[in-house]
């Protein structure tokens, strides 16, 4: 068997399947290398506008995209921004969450501890780097954003850890940090993951503001998403999972308070329908693309009720953000 591309787009085929025949315009809102895109143009999409905040990608892009001409248009930004900039409506969006296999392979972008180089993570080229992060953070501050974005219970232990080694010396490479808190915890067991893991996570997410442009960019696909187009969200982990759905049934009209304190709300006039549950892929698709193994596929279909503004108590985020990022 050949080795797996590894930047194979995850459930497109599923995506295609339950959205077809495809029509007018579509958002790939995380670009990437560009798999999303071209497969929903060659599914009949007229026009594809691929975001993506990682200027690299489209350097790359430029060896094939101009063979699709004004059927893709490319555009540098956040996926929180989608609706203004793809200037809608549109007929389907999607998202693949997360960090990118691409990113994962570049070790001058410190995102994996498997190859040591830069303490960056950054998926953009813009703001504070997770080495700004664990040096300018107080202990109880990084103690929280391991364990409410990467769970780990040891959090205040790595915390702790993290903050001891810092006063000997700066904190600027991903085997650094590895080392740091591989040193903390019990050597894993066979078949566990790298003790790191965890801690990667948690800081790639708050590095990137993952939970608040999640939120914010499914209220943007929801505002230019036209009646009748799709919304398709590809996730990695059950935290995002778990926002994706939540934020899908509250706006579908259905699903419970993701907190029992919380008062139940009285519901609007649904703004999506349709909904599919968690779509996993099967054995064949994981065979020729490993990393489709932890993936969800969420989707649903768009009403003609009006756009608003989403309540978060609602959408199990993690404490962190619903706190405002204290």
């Amino acid at each position: 068997m050949s080795a797996p591309d590894p930047h194979i787009p995850v459930l497109l085929n599923s995506i295609l399947r339950e959205a077809g025949p495809l029509r007018g315009t579509w958002i790939d809102g995380t670009f990437g290398a560009g798999g999303y895109a071209r497969g929903l143009l060659a599914a009949g999409a007229e026009r594809v506008i691929g975001i993506d905040r990682d200027p690299s990608v489209f350097a790359m892009a430029a060896e094939w995209a101009d063979e699709y001409g004004d059927a893709l248009h490319l555009v540098q930004g956040t996926f929180s921004d989608l609706d203004a900039l793809a200037e809608g409506p549109a007929d389907g969006v999607v998202l693949d969450l997360g960090v990118s296999s691409m990113q994962l392979d570049q070790p001058q972008r410190g995102f994996s501890f498997l190859r040591d180089g830069p303490l960056d993570m950054r998926m953009g080229d813009t703001g504070p780097s997770a080495a700004d992060l664990v040096a300018e953070t107080e202990e109880g501050r990084l103690a929280d954003i391991i364990f409410q974005y990467g769970e780990d219970r040891a959090s205040r232990r790595i915390a702790r850890a993290i903050v001891r080694a810092r006063a000997e010396a700066p904190i600027l490479t991903t085997g650094q940090l590895a080392g740091i808190v591989e040193r903390t915890l019990p050597r894993p067991k066979p078949g566990q993951s790298h003790p790191a893991t965890r801690t990667f996570q948690a800081l790639r997410i708050a590095v990137n503001d993952e939970f608040g442009q999640l939120v914010a960019g499914l209220e943007a696909a929801e505002r230019i998403l036209r009646p009748g187009g799709w919304l398709a969200v590809v996730s990695f982990h059950s935290l995002e999972d778990r926002v994706v759905k939540r934020f899908l049934q509250a706006r579908s009209g259905g699903g419970g308070n993701a907190n029992r304190h919380v008062p139940a709300l009285e519901e609007d006039a649904p703004r999506f329908e349709g909904l599919t549950k968690g779509i996993a892929a099967d054995q064949d698709e994981i065979a020729r693309n490993p990393r489709a193994r932890s993936a969800r596929l969420r989707m649903a279909r768009r009403t003609e009720a009006t756009a608003g503004p989403v309540d978060r108590a609602r959408l199990g985020l993690p404490k962190l953000d619903l706190d405002g990022g204290r």
